[in-house]
């Protein structure tokens, strides 16, 4: 059996972190060792812009795209997918996508360009709004605006597959109204098995399924339960239920790996473990009567997802939920990781926390 992956975000680790596909370091998820013995044959790798870098989408992308390129001249266990590509011949086929619309700054050309260095799929968004489409983490469900109506129209033209994975609902509807050509999800669950905002309705997989695309079931944790560490069995269930409403066919892995906390991954570090104290901190933190009156934005309710964050171990993720769950307003933002930085940096040694103190 062979195994294909719709989804990783191994190349801004790459870029950031100089992760090696070769040779595998602690917190890294996707390498050539660990693949060949997972039976992997197909990886996609998704070039994956941060909206906190002080370069441009556009920039960041070209620079992701150049870590690609260079990833498969330094690995020929690598090859670039092709219509003639046997698996069980001793190569793995890469194939590179963007997450994120924003990487083409509102220009076709742009996209078109992107086409030509081998870029094969894109989201439109990622968790952010853009000029393109609502994300299914907007507060407002816009849907999918006259320039990602001329974007999708686009991309089926040049024959780039559109990735409905983190759109709206509404958004998606735009999607299946303007092309008639095959879609996927390439990192995402089934919302009848977990109610979660970025997972996707029963009609939205079957329609995928009947225009000949897949879905691929992440194994990021608050997708898969609503509390603690996902299992195995918990991925199960979203595979059956896929299945159930698509097909079998429809059913693909898109694993998020090197994109989310280690311990969603199932690759635990010591520090993860050091963290489970942490989250006894950060819950009394969150009812204390000065975080109330200092922060009174429903401070409590919408902290759920930040404990959460803290709890599976990487302030990093504390930090993109609070962009999302807690305020907009970016002052508002620094306040709370400000606040929550010294708890976390008594549990976090190294690298996972020092990126964000020289940035913030």
């Amino acid at each position: 059996m062979y195994v294909a992956d719709a989804h990783c975000d191994f190349l801004y680790y790459m870029l950031h972190r100089e992760y090696d596909v070769a040779v595998p370091r602690a917190g890294q998820a996707v390498d050539i060792p660990g693949m060949r013995a997972g039976g992997a044959a197909m990886q996609l790798f998704a070039a994956w812009m941060d909206p906190d870098e002080d370069v441009t989408f556009l920039q960041q992308c070209m620079s992701l795209i150049d870590a690609y390129k260079r990833m498969l001249a330094a690995n020929s266990m690598l090859t670039p997918l092709t219509k003639d590509f046997e698996p069980g011949q001793g190569k793995i086929a890469a194939v590179l996508t963007i997450e994120g619309g924003e990487a083409i700054e509102e220009r076709l050309e742009n996209l078109r360009l992107f086409h030509e260095l081998g870029v094969k799929a894109m989201t439109l968004t990622w968790n952010d709004q853009n000029e393109l489409a609502s994300p299914a983490m907007a507060r407002r469900d816009k849907g999918l605006s006259r320039l990602g109506r001329s974007v999708v129209r686009e991309m089926e033209r040049i024959n780039m597959a559109v990735d409905v994975a983190h759109l709206s609902d509404a958004s998606i509807d735009g999607v299946l109204d303007e092309i008639s050509a095959p879609i996927f999800s390439s990192h995402t669950n089934a919302r009848a098995v977990l109610k979660h905002r970025r997972s996707l309705s029963d009609r939205h997989i079957r329609e995928i399924a009947r225009r000949g695309g897949v879905v691929g079931v992440n194994y990021y944790s608050p997708q898969l339960v609503e509390r603690g560490r996902a299992r195995i069995e918990d991925i199960v269930k979203h595979i059956e239920h896929i299945a159930a409403v698509g097909g079998i066919d429809c059913v693909a892995l898109g694993s998020d790996f090197d994109g989310m906390p280690r311990s969603s991954s199932g690759r635990l570090s010591r520090r993860t473990e050091q963290l489970e104290g942490c989250s006894q901190a950060y819950r009394s933190i969150a009812k204390s009567r000065l975080w109330r009156k200092r922060y009174p934005q429903n401070s409590l309710r919408q902290s759920f997802e930040l404990y959460e964050a803290v709890r599976l171990g990487l302030y990093s993720g504390f930090v993109h939920y609070a962009r999302y769950f807690v305020s907009r307003k970016r002052a508002a933002y620094y306040r709370y990781a400000f606040m929550l930085r010294p708890l976390c940096a008594e549990h976090i040694r190294g690298d996972a926390v020092r990126p964000y103190y020289a940035r913030h």
